[in-house]
């Protein structure tokens, strides 16, 4: 079953890799809006879910947000993350810059205690309003799927013509290390290919990029939910493991949700 988000703030939901998370979507609540179409993504292929729907403007942000957070602080309800995610890529919204300000000021409001995540392909880090929003939160979260191109356009199929994974790293570098590695590894096929980022070649590839850019954390996790390429399936916990313990050798943190 496909999860598309409803609404613009949604939960807090159990994140496995953050906690008590309150959601926000800033793309259409009727389809997907991303600059990725990765093969593995629970809301669904972009082909399947167009819209004409108008993305929700900054000053709807805020208030459904500041609503939200005064009702948690009345219920007593104390989110760990306010995450930025839902139906595709957030910070193609054309006003990210100006909602990560709000957010900020309204965290401070209400939850102080609060970390501010935002899950992103990294492909729109070349806008420099979109790296310096990023650069204020405590959790940028950057995807990595593959250390070759031919992989990371087979599992993520960017809709950027020039996407090359050396360009993307070069971004994630001007993050200093301050950053959360994102990586998603599974099997399978997809269009009668073999797909499989498990592999030795790649693994040691990925983790070469992984020690050059330092992230100050790697998230490494598998399939959680049905994917729109029937014919995948999840990476072994053992190879999860197997992954993570390498990259504890590098002297990074490393956590894995399967």
């Amino acid at each position: 079953m496909t999860i598309l988000f409803h609404e613009i703030i949604y939960g807090p939901v159990q994140s496995r890799r953050l906690g008590r998370s309150l959601g926000v979507n800033l793309l259409p609540y009727d389809g997907k809006l991303c600059s990725f179409d990765c093969i593995y993504c629970e809301c669904g292929f972009n082909r399947d879910f167009r819209t004409k729907t108008k993305l929700p403007d900054r000053e709807n942000v805020r208030a459904a947000l500041d609503d939200k957070l005064l009702q948690l602080q009345k219920e007593g309800v104390t989110p760990d993350v306010i995450t930025f995610a839902g139906n595709g890529e957030p910070t193609m919204h054309p006003e990210f810059e100006g909602i990560i300000d709000d957010t900020l000021l309204l965290r401070d409001r209400y939850f102080p205690q609060a970390k501010i995540s935002v899950l992103s392909n990294g492909l729109h880090l070349n806008k420099k309003e979109v790296f310096d929003a990023m650069k204020k939160i405590e959790n940028p979260i950057l995807k990595l799927d593959s250390a070759f191109d031919e992989t990371a356009r087979q599992i993520d199929r960017p809709n950027a013509a020039t996407y090359s994974v050396s360009q993307q790293v070069e971004r994630y570098r001007l993050f200093q290390g301050d950053f959360i590695l994102q990586s998603m590894f599974l099997r399978g096929r997809f269009e009668g290919r073999v797909v499989d980022n498990t592999t030795e070649e790649e693994i040691s590839a990925w983790l070469g990029l992984v020690r050059s850019l330092q992230p100050r954390e790697v998230m490494i996790y598998t399939i959680d939910r049905e994917t729109p390429a029937r014919e995948l399936e999840k990476a072994p916990k053992e190879v999860l493991k197997e992954i993570a313990r390498r990259v504890e050798e590098l002297g990074i943190q490393t956590t894995v949700a399967v």
